[in-house]
């Protein structure tokens, strides 16, 4: 019954770290190096 417990407990915590990480805004978004893109310059 521990294993389980434990395997259970694992995947449910890397499920849990995968669905927060999937939720990011900045997913979908790629940093431009080029620095004519840089607002700042």
């Amino acid at each position: 019954m521990i294993d389980n417990f434990a395997l259970g407990l694992t995947h449910g915590l890397m499920m849990l770290a995968a669905f927060l990480l999937l939720r990011r805004p900045d997913l979908d978004r790629e940093p431009s190096a080029r620095p004519e893109d840089d607002p700042g310059a």
